[in-house]
């Protein structure tokens, strides 16, 4: 035996193609909930982009709960000529606060929706330090490249951790929460300061999935950090994992959380995902016209075979 290879059991209940779910929280979050909607699943990944720390991902439920939409009080100007908002990553800089307004209140919309309709909540948990706007004292999901000298950086305790995602819990007694607790190290913090920052979300979810029933722990972190222990699954950055390492993670939490009775309506749709992402070397041909039409047979056999299967996700 050439590795360490973490023992993960079942979850109960587990996640059904009728099932909403939604993906918050960092990086791993947008890749595991990507692949989970290319499969055709009912979910949503980061509509506010990628969130890091508990407290932004509290505030961008508590967002999505009430669906109250963005204004024009809430824009500022980034990058000297872009508009965006302190509850959103660069990935909604827009040239002007109309169409800024328009794009976010467009996807809170949508979200706002899903939300309502939601049974599965899936939160990466990125870190503990979080940035305090020092005009009001409120934490920003993202400083947008401002003077650092706006924000005040802070160490959430994991005793904080835990009262934030305690009484996101509370407020929401119908919905499963799985919590994981990203395997990207933060090395601006430093290597020792992302170990504590890191420590503490475990010790919090740990404390808060020991707490309620309808909290739960997917071990993301352990799996590539103690299972997954090398650097060929990760990145030239040496942060980022591998396309393999994530692959890898996402079959294990299809172990862990999808039910079984599933794995059929899975493959598929993963068939159908590879016909959708065939490359023709002759568009033209009389080859390509009848994939095409293999390709519309396949999707008209899933909608009627496996009903629940969004196949406008695929």
């Amino acid at each position: 035996m050439f590795r360490t290879e973490i023992n993960i059991t079942p979850l109960s209940p587990t996640i059904s193609y009728g099932d909403g779910i939604l993906f918050l929280g960092s990086c791993f979050a947008d890749e595991i909930g990507s692949i989970c909607c290319g499969l055709g699943f009912n979910a949503q990944v980061n509509p506010f982009g990628v969130l890091y720390n508990p407290a932004s991902i509290a505030q961008s439920i508590g967002r999505l709960q009430k669906g109250t939409p963005f204004t024009h009080d809430e824009v500022i100007k980034v990058g000297g000529e872009f508009f965006c908002t302190f509850s959103h990553n660069t990935d909604f800089w827009c040239p002007t606060e109309e169409a800024l307004l328009e794009k976010v209140n467009t996807h809170l919309a949508e979200a706002h929706t899903h939300f309502h309709q939601t049974q599965w909540v899936v939160l990466s948990l990125g870190t503990s330090w979080v940035f305090r706007d020092k005009a009001n004292g409120e934490v920003v999901s993202n400083c947008h490249k401002l003077p650092a000298n706006r924000f005040e950086r802070v160490f959430l305790s994991t005793d904080q951790s835990v009262t934030i995602l305690n009484e996101l819990i509370e407020a929401f007694p119908g919905k499963q929460f799985i919590f994981t607790v990203s395997p990207l190290r933060h090395l601006k913090d430093g290597l020792h300061d992302n170990q504590l920052s890191k420590s503490s979300l475990l010790l919090a979810v740990d404390e808060v999935c020991k707490a309620f029933d309808n909290a739960h722990y997917f071990p993301a972190y352990e799996i590539l950090l103690d299972e997954l222990r090398d650097y060929r699954f990760y990145k030239e950055d040496m942060v980022h994992p591998t396309e393999q390492a994530v692959r890898y993670i996402w079959e294990k939490f299809v172990q862990y959380a999808i039910n079984p009775s599933e794995y059929p309506a899975m493959a598929a749709a993963q068939e159908l995902q590879q016909m959708f992402q065939h490359k023709p070397l002759f568009p033209d041909s009389e080859a390509y016209r009848k994939f095409e039409q293999q390709r519309d047979q396949k999707t008209l056999e899933i909608k009627q075979k496996f009903s629940n299967i969004i196949v406008e996700n695929i």
